[in-house]
């Protein structure tokens, strides 16, 4: 998602500083970044010259320190609410007076991220969907505290990027998760109670609900572990059990099987 975010800022004429713990973690965002660009040139969709110009708005960085000079700072880090608080407090210490904390978390109340700052009204959600330079959506979450100037902002901002903004009030989820993750875990229950085999669970719901892509493989796609932390999310906020994640789910994580990314989930991956 950190790439993908730094792919559609910098392509849309940003200059993006692009951070993380490991050099070899941004080596490997730069890589894919150029090979999804590549890809947009074999597509003509631009052409050579952009794709340089795009790549050469781009620095690395593995010092949060090259954040205090940014009017936006997108939080993309793995889902894991620790994390998000230990990078959101770092955040707040080393951005300027004014700087919008945008956070790309699935499920995680933005109220939540922002009480770990001075500057809650200054936080908002920026949900992009995956893959970031391909899916027009960004869900625009708006905190308890979030002061309208940053609301606007950030609406006028997806537009600038090519996104269709869609503001949400904050709750656990928002409404893009909290309404797929239970269908995608339904789909979980349907395979673990030998209603179908995945390949059948996913053509029904592509030829009978034309989805363009089936839940199960969807969830490969999104990660396991994501959709896991997600629903535990949901089942722990609202205290319902249509949340309740189904135990193939978590024997999946268990054993590794996270889908596209280790290699395997409910499809093998070359």
């Amino acid at each position: 998602m950190g790439n993908g975010i730094a792919h559609v800022f910098a392509q849309s004429g940003f200059d993006v500083t692009l951070i993380d713990v490991e050099a070899s973690f941004l080596d490997k965002a730069l890589s894919i970044i150029d090979k999804n660009l590549s890809r947009q040139v074999k597509k003509e969709i631009i052409d050579e010259a952009a794709k340089e110009e795009t790549l050469g708005r781009i620095t690395k960085s593995t010092d949060i320190g090259d954040a205090s000079d940014a009017d936006i700072i997108v939080e993309a880090v793995p889902e894991d609410e620790g994390l998000k608080e230990e990078t959101f407090r770092n955040l707040d210490q080393v951005a300027k007076d004014g700087a919008i904390l945008a956070s790309n978390t699935s499920s995680i109340p933005i109220t939540r991220l922002a009480a770990y700052t001075k500057r809650p009204e200054k936080v908002i959600g920026m949900h992009f969907m995956n893959p970031v330079p391909v899916m027009k959506l960004v869900e625009v979450v708006r905190g308890l505290a979030t002061d309208d100037a940053t609301a606007e902002a950030v609406v006028a901002l997806s537009e600038e990027l090519g996104k269709t903004p869609v503001v949400a009030n904050d709750s656990p989820g928002f409404v893009s998760n909290r309404v797929l993750m239970p269908m995608i875990n339904e789909a979980v229950y349907c395979l673990h109670e030998d209603v179908a085999e995945a390949e059948a669970i996913d053509q029904i719901m592509k030829l009978g609900m034309n989805h363009p892509i089936g839940p199960l493989a969807l969830a490969d796609l999104i990660g396991l572990d994501v959709c896991l932390f997600i629903l535990e999310v949901l089942h722990n906020d609202l205290g319902e059990d249509k949340y309740r994640p189904c135990p193939l789910l978590r024997k999946y994580v268990d054993a590794g099987w996270l889908g596209r990314k280790s290699g395997r989930g409910f499809y093998l991956y070359d």
